[in-house]
């Protein structure tokens, strides 16, 4: 018996869900800056945002493939909080070790180019 997991294809149904919810979410933001244009109140303005996303996650909660989305998301947020961030000193210390690596490696393609510029043009060309 084999284990391979079957993918289904999603129908026009799911695919129109998925678009509403875009459009959805589209005209939340173009509300919110509509009515930041017109000078309303912060709360306002915020909320037609927040009616616009909502709508469209709940859009995307009733479609096959809006849900395994919502599901991927949350497990990207899961993952991510099991990253161990470095302490501030091992950061600064590995930024200061990336600086020098770049501005080395800066320095060596100068060289490169400089001195590659020199025997084409000068030597082999004579055009100098």
């Amino acid at each position: 018996m084999s284990n391979q997991s079957v993918q289904t294809v999603s129908t026009s149904n799911d695919k129109f869900k998925v678009a509403l919810a875009v459009v959805a979410a589209i005209a939340g933001v173009v509300g919110f800056f509509y009515l930041k244009g017109q000078s309303k109140p912060a709360w306002m303005c915020g909320s037609a945002l927040a009616a616009g996303l909502v709508f469209a996650v709940l859009l995307l909660w009733t479609s096959s493939s809006g849900r395994e989305f919502l599901n991927f998301a949350k497990e990207s947020v899961r993952e991510t909080k099991k990253v161990v961030w470095p302490a501030p000193k091992e950061a600064m210390q590995i930024t200061g070790i990336v600086f020098a690596f770049v501005t080395v490696m800066a320095l060596f393609l100068w060289g490169t180019d400089k001195m590659l510029e020199f025997l084409l043009y000068d030597v082999i060309l004579g055009w100098k």
